[in-house]
């Protein structure tokens, strides 16, 4: 009997000892997202067993960035799971696990290609996507049916619709109103910006994927120079100063007719206290010349596994759940934050809480990439030297061809100083 009882207990232990063996990793995530990220450590502790402590990120998410590159100069497994803005990919690469074997082909080929593709890096799958952003038009679809119009797809189209609204209705009393709200400041924004201009004039993207600077050409002097026409015409001259949230303020005010900016503003825009609720309509950007993508900037988030995880598996089996199709609905209806999954964008429950997404797909697929993958650590000091150039030509301050010609020699030092 007492022989029969200990091997119970054996048996017991032993059932026990398999099943109670649970990992626990540390995962990043941006302060915004903590109760999500908080909501999927317990889904997916109940699938696996599994525990991920969630550490919060600096409120401002670029006060991350010389966090980890301590922790990964260190070769610290203190954090396993990282969240990645698109343009640190190509900065911290080095020092992120190879996702291509840890990930399940099946489960990559779900999200968008432009998307995953920004991870892939020297051959390596960097990261995993988390959710999706591009740059978007949002437009006075009220306006736009009071004048006959339709959503332009050209940027020429564009300026004169707005040019003519924009007249029409100071004619009739509203002194304010202006055709086009955007961001030129000197900042990340207007790289972004610019850079759609530009790609969909047929101008490249700055840098292209193999390294050679692209910025030089026809094209993209002929977008930039289009842009600057816009100042004081159909913008206001303050655009030069416009960032994300001054250009909004401007079309929730009621006093833009077309504006450019990300996919957030459809939330912000049917808040009470906008002037703009429920006459907001969503198109993809228009494009410069025929035959050219609308080419809104890509600007998705990502989480990635270090390098130096003690526990990889469980990390990169982590980084799946969290960007998978069931939690990527789950932030969609949470927060209304745009999918990386196209076959979201047909869900009822998702379209029910995001409606433009239906008619938006293929701003999402043509979307254009910043050179931060090839230029790695040196990006940045890239965008910089882009931005700056960009807002002296759209200021005034020199001829562009020239200005660009300038602008391409100095890239051609600083892409190397990766």
């Amino acid at each position: 009997m007492l022989k029969k009882s200990l091997a119970a207990l054996a048996f017991s232990a032993a059932l026990w000892s398999g099943t109670a063996h649970a990992e626990t990793i540390s995962v990043f995530c941006a302060p915004t997202e903590f109760e999500l990220c908080t909501n999927v450590a317990n889904a997916w502790k109940e699938k696996t067993g599994n525990e991920a402590k969630i550490n919060k990120m600096p409120a401002l998410l670029d006060d991350a960035i010389p966090i980890y590159q301590q922790l990964i100069a260190s070769k610290s497994s203190d954090i396993d799971v990282l969240f990645l803005d698109v343009i640190w990919l190509g900065m911290f690469k080095n020092g992120l696990l190879d996702l291509k074997t840890a990930i399940p082909q099946a489960d990559q080929d779900k999200h968008f290609a432009s998307t995953l593709n920004a991870a892939k890096l020297d051959g390596n799958l960097v990261a995993m996507p988390a959710y999706m952003d591009v740059g978007l038009m949002f437009y006075r679809k009220d306006l736009l049916e009071k004048y006959g119009k339709q959503p332009p797809k050209t940027w020429d189209e564009l300026a004169a619709t707005a040019k003519e609204i924009q007249d029409k209705e100071r004619a009739d009393g509203k002194g304010d109103i202006w055709g086009y709200a955007w961001q030129a400041k000197s900042y990340e924004g207007l790289t972004c910006d610019a850079i759609e201009l530009i790609a969909s004039n047929g101008g490249g993207t700055i840098i292209s994927d193999d390294g050679k600077v692209t910025i030089d050409n026809p094209k993209a002097a002929e977008a930039i120079e289009k842009a600057k026409g816009w100042i004081g015409s159909i913008s206001p001259e303050g655009t030069l100063n416009y960032d994300e949230e001054a250009s909004r303020a401007v079309f929730e005010s009621g006093n833009a007719v077309f504006h450019r900016n990300w996919p957030y503003v459809w939330g912000t825009s049917h808040k009470e206290g906008s002037a703009v609720v429920d006459k907001v309509g969503v198109m993809p950007l228009p494009v410069g010349a025929e035959g050219q993508k609308s080419s809104g900037c890509l600007g998705p988030m990502y989480y990635g596994v270090s390098k130096y995880s003690a526990k990889p598996e469980v990390a990169a089996d982590f980084v799946n759940f969290i960007t998978g199709p069931d939690m990527q609905k789950k932030r969609a209806l949470q927060d209304a934050v745009n999918p990386s999954i196209p076959a979201l964008y047909s869900d009822a429950d998702v379209l029910a809480k995001i409606p433009f997404l239906k008619d938006n797909q293929q701003a999402f697929a043509d979307s254009a990439v910043r050179p931060s993958g090839y230029t790695g650590t040196s990006y940045n000091r890239v965008s910089q030297a882009f931005y700056r150039a960009v807002h002296d030509m759209l200021s005034g301050g020199g001829e562009i061809k020239s200005g660009l010609t300038s602008l391409a020699g100095r890239l051609e030092k600083l892409k190397e100083s990766r």
